[in-house]
């Protein structure tokens, strides 16, 4: 049995209190994850298209205020 499947049936144990916890645990590394992800995703240039053609957009007045 693989490490997922094992986690599956210990969560399935879970008390309520247990399992709201480890939401809230789940929640907060998920987070930080996508964090590092998107810090490693700027620092490599990957987003640098998108911020460029959305700073043209603005300057040609394709943006709108909220």
């Amino acid at each position: 049995m693989g490490n997922v499947e094992n986690l599956e049936r210990q969560v399935k144990d879970f008390s309520p209190e247990e399992l709201a916890a480890f939401r809230s645990w789940f929640l907060a590394y998920d987070w930080a994850a996508w964090d590092r992800r998107l810090e490693q995703d700027v620092k490599a240039g990957k987003l640098d298209a998108l911020a460029e053609k959305a700073l043209r957009d603005h300057s040609a007045g394709k943006s709108t205020k909220f």
